[in-house]
C-alpha cells in the first residue's frame, strides 16, 4: 500500500531531465524553448486564447523576449504581474528562457 501511495503522489508531478539535471547549455528555440512556451504561454497567448499577443511562432516569442516585458514578467515581476497566470515557472525553464535571449535567440 505504501508503495501505490508513493507511486501516485510521484507520478503526478511532471518533471523534464531537464529540470531534474540542471540548465542547458546552449538552448535553442527549437529544442527547449518552444515547449516551455507551448506549455506555459500559448493557454492565454495563442489566437484562441484571446487578444493577449500571440506567442505561437518564434518570431512572436521573440519579439515578446526583445522587445516586449515577457523576460521581465517570467523572471522578477518588476513591470508586471507574475506570468504565467498560474503561477511561477520552475527556475530552470526561466534560466533556459533568459540563456536563450543572451546567446542571440538561436532558432
Amino acid at each position: 500500500v505504501l508503495m501505490i501511495a508513493c507511486f501516485i503522489g510521484f507520478s503526478c508531478e511532471s518533471q523534464t531531465y531537464t529540470e531534474i539535471s540542471g540548465e542547458v547549455a546552449n538552448p535553442t528555440y527549437t529544442d527547449n524553448v518552444k515547449s516551455i512556451i507551448v506549455n506555459n504561454c500559448l493557454s492565454c497567448h495563442s489566437v484562441a486564447g484571446g487578444e493577449l499577443p500571440t506567442m505561437e511562432t518564434y518570431a512572436q516569442v521573440r519579439d515578446a523576449a526583445e522587445n516586449g516585458n515577457m523576460i521581465c514578467r517570467i523572471d522578477d515581476q518588476s513591470c508586471g504581474a507574475v506570468m504565467p497566470q498560474s503561477g511561477r515557472m520552475p527556475q530552470t525553464r526561466i534560466n533556459t528562457i533568459k540563456k536563450w535571449a543572451a546567446n542571440g535567440f538561436p532558432n
